[in-house]
């Protein structure tokens, strides 16, 4: 049986509350987690203040400390 380099992704454990950088992609930005359900996200532009509901999509890719949130 053959071994192979594999990459492994699980859902993120989002929670209410959290401060979140997205980089890249359409959604890239600076949010905050304001609702989570077992299929959707619920996020906030902490500059605009919109709100989006969307199917659940992120990864951990990183997580930093002593960030500056949010970044303009």
């Amino acid at each position: 049986m053959q071994r192979y380099k594999v990459t492994l992704f699980e859902p993120y454990p989002f929670e209410v509350g959290q401060k979140i950088r997205i980089e890249g992609g359409k959604r890239g930005g600076d949010w905050e987690v304001i609702g989570v359900s077992e299929a959707k996200v619920k996020l906030r532009c902490p500059i605009s203040g919109r709100e989006f509901d969307w199917d659940r999509f992120c990864y951990v890719t990183q997580e930093r400390d002593n960030e500056i949130w949010p970044k303009e």
